[in-house]
């Protein structure tokens, strides 16, 4: 079985473009499941923030916060 020379080229460009688009999609799941698991941002960082700003933040304000922000994402 012989194998000529542009099969070859053709292949290899293929293979990398294949490559390239599954290694594309695999990543950007990868990442977004990270940024899901481990968002940004916590209810930790929001009460140092609000300590920062000089202001006790209740529960609530506090959940509101979270919320929206998970709204505008």
């Amino acid at each position: 079985m012989q194998i000529e020379i542009w099969q070859l080229i053709l292949y290899i460009v293929l293979a990398l473009i294949a490559g390239g688009a599954a290694g594309f999609f695999i990543t950007r799941y990868l990442f977004q499941k990270q940024i899901r698991e481990n968002p940004p941002i916590n209810e930790k960082m929001i009460r140092a923030m609000f300590k920062s700003m000089g202001r006790t933040a209740s529960e609530k304000q506090i959940r509101e916060v979270m919320r929206s922000m998970k709204e505008n994402r």
